[in-house]
């Protein structure tokens, strides 16, 4: 158990399972569970999808930035990142400084097969073919790996569609991160 531990941070792309998985790892550790976009929906009291309609990605961008500020400061939590958040001024060196940082990387096959599993709609995947979602997801991912890799732990995390893969996950987080519970 790390004893200095008090957030756990989870990135990754989207359909990686950082809801997922950070739901049943609150759960577990008996911690509260921040999804940063919905963090972000209840305190500006409007979508995602409104924020960039009405502020753009930059405006967007500033908002999430103040609102990781937010709870990243919480204790005892565990925080899901947007795909992009990493990927933006000095996020990734601040949720280093904050707590453990976890990367759930998946093959973009495997994110592939999460997002067409997916119930929720993704504005940046509607009217993709399977064969333009696959190479969209490569082309970002190629992109964004280089600010995903900058965290503390990488796990590499199998398609989750059963409860057993789930806690798969959960478990090997747990390991990365050497910790059974927050302090």
């Amino acid at each position: 158990m790390n004893s200095e531990v008090k957030r756990i941070l989870l990135i990754g792309y989207m359909g990686a399972g950082k809801t997922t998985v950070g739901k049943e790892l609150a759960r577990q550790l008996g911690v509260t569970f921040y999804d940063l976009d919905w963090y972000i929906e209840t305190r500006m009291r409007m979508r995602v999808p409104e924020i960039f309609a009405q502020k753009g990605e930059e405006g967007f961008r500033d908002v999430e930035q103040r609102m990781l500020h937010e709870v990243a400061e919480f204790e005892n939590v565990i925080v899901s990142c947007g795909g992009g958040t990493p990927c933006f001024y000095d996020n990734m060196d601040y949720m280093n400084r904050q707590g453990e940082v976890v990367y759930l990387r998946a093959t973009p096959e495997v994110l592939f097969r999460h997002l067409k599993m997916g119930k929720g709609v993704r504005p940046l995947l509607q009217g993709k073919s399977d064969e333009e979602l696959l190479a969209f997801i490569k082309e970002q991912l190629a992109y964004r790996e280089q600010f995903y890799l900058k965290a503390r732990h990488v796990v590499d995390i199998p398609c989750m569609e059963t409860e057993d893969k789930i806690t798969e996950t959960v478990n090997l987080v747990l390991k990365a991160v050497k910790c059974n519970t927050l302090n």
